[in-house]
């Protein structure tokens, strides 16, 4: 049975536009799926990458006028300057990892929590907005309280792993082979891949 590391970021338009179609691509494969928030502007720095508000006025036209037309083939609403953004992915990634552990619809708290900053203006870092999502989801909304320290030290853990494991970027997608797709646009060459045709 494949498996699949799913590294990814709460703050990211790009987790944002993978939707349920990762989820859709194990499923037809028979994969398993560990779910990995990580702290992408910590990753930047340690891999040569730059925030996005930091970067040239280039870049940052270049990745609005992406962002849009991305959202637009898959049909997907984005506010392309949310209220709430950048802000902290802690809460939302640490609620994540605690419903990791216990089992459920973690695939629904991703998409939930992404769609909340990129489509919705709420703010993830806000409490009563991750205790409403985990409760939307069938989690248990104590999870805010109960996982915290966990979930800060396996989101500590994830950081790493993703720095070990060639992670620069979010959405990164890593095979249990070290075949390795980063963007939400290389999902289909993931399925090709699971299919033996790359």
């Amino acid at each position: 049975m494949p498996h699949v590391d799913y590294y990814f970021a709460t703050l990211s338009p790009y987790t944002y536009m993978v939707g349920g179609r990762l989820e859709e691509v194990a499923a037809k494969h028979g994969a398993t799926l560990t779910y990995k928030p990580m702290d992408i502007m910590a990753l930047f720095g340690r891999t040569g990458g730059t925030p996005p508000p930091q970067r040239h006025p280039n870049r940052q036209e270049w990745r609005l006028q992406e962002m849009r037309r991305s959202a637009k083939k898959l049909d997907m609403p984005i506010n392309l300057k949310p209220a709430h953004w950048p802000t902290n992915p802690a809460p939302s990634s640490y609620a994540i990892i605690a419903a990791q552990e216990v089992g459920g619809d973690v695939a629904g708290l991703v998409q939930s929590f992404t769609s909340a900053c990129w489509a919705q203006d709420r703010d993830i870092a806000d409490e009563s907005v991750v205790r409403e999502i985990l409760e939307r989801h069938g989690f248990d909304a104590g999870l805010v309280d109960s996982g915290m320290l966990a979930g800060a030290e396996q989101y500590a853990r994830n950081l790493e792993d993703a720095v070990n494991n060639g992670v620069f970027g979010a959405p990164t997608f890593i095979t249990d082979t070290d075949e390795r797709f980063w963007g939400q646009d290389k999902i289909e060459d993931l399925d090709l891949y699971l299919s033996g045709k790359l």
